[in-house]
């Protein structure tokens, strides 16, 4: 008798593009993104205030954790946490060379193995909306924090409010009709655009008074650095090194053309339209 199939490895997929080529695109970015996202770093660190023990999940290159760190000092416990190995490795390099007392783990924060009852608060910046079972993610989460932790998050709001973040797909989606559409409901960046499928899962994975509350940004990076960017992220950046090279160049002239409206001078400008969510253990 065959022996039954092993079950799926939670967040596989997500695993392999952090671990590949989106986790070392933004390695290479890092210092270009912590600027644009620096927005929303501000709150997650100046919330953090009174912390002793806290835990940065999707940390990325470790910018907020880093910045909790030096708000907090060396007595208090910060932890980021990312499935990926490269921007694990860089956020490590980062605290280093800036002396931080941030520590960094490389792990899925859906499965991960926390001490029960550690940490009296968990931020994230973009990083919690790619779990394929977010309310076990949640619960995991949970299962680390001592009673009355809070829960203090950034997530994008809904696709359509964030129309710079969409512009590269829709404009080379004529050219491109193989480029892979953004799942429905996620996990991605947008799964936690609608508010009460946010409370529910946080509700599911025994969190209490989960509240939203929306947030704006207003972001900018240098234009010099718009078409590198493009070109680097979301389903156009994990499309164009497959192209022939004339039609990657028909592709990023029209996409150049799409993105005119936020230029200003020498500056790329757009608003970022996200969530704020809270919610106490």
């Amino acid at each position: 008798m065959a022996a039954d199939p092993a079950p799926p490895t939670p967040n596989a997929d997500q695993a392999a593009l952090w671990n590949g080529p989106a986790g070392h695109a933004w390695v290479q970015a890092q210092a270009l993104m912590d600027d644009i996202l620096a927005p929303m770093a501000r709150p997650l660190a100046e919330g953090a205030a009174g912390a002793q023990a806290v835990l940065d999940v999707g940390c990325g290159a470790g910018a907020v954790s880093r910045a909790i760190a030096r708000r907090l000092g060396p007595a208090a416990r910060v932890t980021g946490l990312d499935i990926s190995e490269p921007l694990i490795a860089h956020a490590r390099r980062l605290a280093a060379a800036e002396g931080s007392a941030a520590q960094f783990v490389c792990a899925d924060a859906q499965t991960y193995g926390f001490e029960t009852g550690v940490f009296d608060r968990v931020v994230s910046r973009f990083g919690v909306m790619f779990f394929d079972d977010p309310a076990a993610a949640f619960a995991n989460l949970r299962r680390a924090c001592r009673a009355g932790a809070h829960l203090h998050l950034i997530a994008w709001r809904s696709a359509a409010e964030n129309p710079f973040m969409t512009t590269a797909e829709r404009a080379a989606a004529p050219l491109l009709p193989q480029m892979p559409p953004r799942p429905a409901g996620g996990p991605g960046q947008f799964a936690f655009a609608e508010a009460a499928r946010v409370r529910a899962i946080l509700d599911a994975a025994g969190w209490s008074e989960p509240a939203l509350r929306p947030f704006d940004a207003d972001c900018a990076l240098p234009k010099a650095e718009l078409m590198p960017y493009l070109t680097r992220f979301g389903p156009l950046g994990l499309v164009l090194p497959q192209l022939e090279p004339e039609v990657r160049e028909r592709v990023t002239e029209a996409v150049g053309r799409a993105f005119q409206p936020f230029v200003e001078g020498d500056q790329v400008r757009f608003r970022a339209a996200c969530w704020e969510i809270s919610a106490v253990a």
